[in-house]
């Protein structure tokens, strides 16, 4: 039986050491494997066979892999936490009654620390979960088991980080069942506080002291004063002093506590704080202070790890969103660019056994055919594909040099109007200047002295003024000269709105002209009385079509005379059709020079 305990030892190991398994199938693999084992020796008469194998699961470093298995995460069991927890029961199973040989000091030093550190990770996990409190209590349990076979983990599970993050908790079955597991230590055995130092029983007394100055649940309350009874029970001489520092905790009893339904044991625990209270010295009495001072100081800076735990879980989940999208959006990629390849893929592919296929039906045609058209066919088919490959070698070439011609037209024609806009500059400029040499100075617009300065104007306005002063007008007065003006003013208003009226009677004349024109035209085209038919009398009684017509000529005409030569808009006469003696004027004007134009009046210009 031994040997095949081994064997089960040995074949786990081996599995254990595969490279290719994953951390899912590694829990599994234990939890079944571990199971076996344990089921196997339990059931054997010899108790000492059970022993034999935890110690050889320890020795052949089994147990070492489920230490590493729980001190990663478990998130990464993808949510299979009922798993983790049945392994971490297991893992404390085996450690209980294990026999390491020389090895016990690495045991007890090394492998149970981590064994514990990883248990209370499992549970700080587990805790944050409301559908887990089930898992969350069976690793508890796993906890007390493994404490109350060794006694001396007590200090590392107290001084845990993640046991203070379970004891910051405030859900109340959290609390409750963080009480019972040191109720359930202590009632396991008598000499469990006695191999604790006075920091450790100290740190047991402050959690049971908070629970009862944090919680309001009885549950909670009950077992705490019960943790606190058993501890005085067990060690009065050093549980007492120690409860006397907590200065208060009999009034938080006698006020919060009572009509809970567990008045017997608050009275009991009341009893025992003032039993000694009235002998304490002044020494004590400042003792006493200081302890209430670091009471507040604890009661504070847990309140404020508490907030920053809180903020910084608020924070991780904020960072764990972030980079869980970040790594599907990486996956998301990778998988479209794997579905990709995969497409590129297949399309070779398919071409591949497409091009396969055709040379096959090739293969079978020649096969059909006789042997002496055998040839004539592959040199038909050398031809076709040379005529293919002909036509689109001449396609590319005929496109190219296209393009090239393209190119080169835009850029000839670029440049010649860019040359015909500077030589249109310049020759408006000469004709400019030339004008403006030829055309007589321009009066000055006022009459004085040239190149007055101010002084002069000034001194020339004083003499005016003497002038004036000295000199009076005899003929006309001021008054006089305002009737003038008013005479003149009202004589110009006049003019202007006979100016007004004699342009309205130029436009009517010009209409009624052009009306005439109209209808004489009409009259002058008209076909005689016996070819008349409907549309032209509708002519003659609607004269809109005409003056229609007669408006499309002039339109005609006009954009006619805008589409002439530039030079033929120049001066006064831009808008009239030069004739042969203003184009020799214009001739002996540039004198001799060239300008390119099309055949007007039958000069070649």
């Amino acid at each position: 039986m031994e040997l095949e305990e081994e064997a089960v030892v040995s074949e786990l190991k081996r599995q254990l050491e595969d490279e290719d398994l994953n951390l899912e199938l590694k829990v599994s693999l234990l939890n079944s494997s571990l199971n076996k084992a344990l089921n196997m020796a339990a059931v054997q008469t010899d108790g000492s066979l059970l022993t034999r194998v935890k110690s050889q699961l320890y020795l052949s470093g089994v147990l070492s892999h489920c230490v590493l298995v729980l001190s990663q995460d478990p998130r990464m069991l993808r949510g299979n936490w009922s798993a983790a927890a049945t392994l971490a029961q297991i893992t404390s199973t085996c450690c209980v009654g294990v026999e390491p040989g020389r090895r016990s000091e690495a045991f007890h030093r090394l492998f149970l620390p981590s064994v514990m550190n990883g248990l209370l990770s499992l549970a700080s996990q587990l805790m944050r979960r409301a559908e887990c409190v089930s898992l969350f209590r069976k690793v508890m349990d796993a906890v007390g088991w493994l404490l109350r076979a060794h006694t001396r983990l007590t200090a590392q599970v107290l001084s845990s980080a993640h046991y203070e993050q379970i004891q910051m908790c405030d859900d109340v079955t959290v609390s409750l069942l963080c009480v019972q597991l040191w109720i359930q230590t202590c009632s396991a055995s008598r000499d469990f506080l006695s191999g604790l130092s006075d920091d450790s029983v100290l740190l047991l007394l402050n959690e049971a002291v908070g629970q009862l100055a944090v919680s309001a649940d009885p549950a909670v309350g009950r077992a705490s004063v019960r943790l606190i009874l058993l501890m005085a029970n067990q060690e009065e001489q050093r549980v007492q002093p120690l409860l006397l520092s907590f200065r208060g905790l009999d009034s938080l009893l006698d006020k919060d506590w009572r009509g809970r339904g567990f008045d017997q044991d608050v009275d009991q625990l009341i009893a025992l704080i003032q039993s000694d209270r009235g002998t304490r010295s002044h020494s004590q009495a400042g003792t006493e202070r200081v302890q209430a001072a670091c009471v507040i100081q604890a009661a504070w800076r847990s309140y404020q790890t508490r907030h920053r735990v809180k903020s910084l879980n608020r924070a991780v989940s904020t960072l764990q969103r972030r980079y869980r999208a970040r790594r599907r959006q990486q996956q998301q990629q990778r998988e479209a660019q794997q579905w990709e390849e995969e497409l590129k893929y297949q399309v070779c592919v398919r071409r591949q056994q497409a091009r396969r296929e055709v040379h096959q039906k090739q293969r079978q045609l020649l096969q059909l055919l006789p042997a002496d058209q055998v040839q004539p066919y592959l040199q038909e088919c050398e031809r076709r594909a040379a005529v293919v490959i002909q036509s689109f070698w001449r396609g590319f070439r005929e496109r190219r040099r296209y393009n090239d011609t393209h190119r080169r037209t835009l850029r000839h024609a670029h440049t010649q109007t860019k040359a015909a806009r500077t030589l249109q500059r310049a020759v408006r400029r000469f004709l400019q200047e030339r004008r403006a040499a030829k055309a007589p100075p321009i009066p000055p617009f006022w009459i004085g002295q040239k190149g007055l300065t101010d002084s002069g104007r000034v001194e020339l306005k004083r003499q005016v003024e003497e002038y004036i002063s000295l000199h009076p007008s005899s003929r006309v007065s001021p008054q006089q000269c305002e009737r003038l003006h008013e005479e003149v003013q009202l004589l110009l208003l006049s003019e202007l709105q006979r100016g007004e009226q004699q342009r309205r009677e130029e436009e009517r004349m010009e209409t009624l002209l052009a009306h005439t024109h109209t209808q004489l035209d009409l009259l002058r085209d008209a076909p005689p009385l016996s070819d008349v038919t409907v549309t032209d009398a509708e002519s003659f009684l609607c004269p809109s079509g005409p003056i229609a017509a007669r408006a499309r000529d002039v339109h005609n005409s006009m954009l006619q005379a805008s589409r002439l030569p530039w030079w033929r808009t120049l001066g006064d006469a831009a808008a009239d059709t030069f004739s042969p003696a203003h184009l020799q004027e214009l001739d002996a004007e540039l004198g001799g020079l060239f300008v390119g134009g099309s055949e007007v009046d039958g000069l070649n210009l």
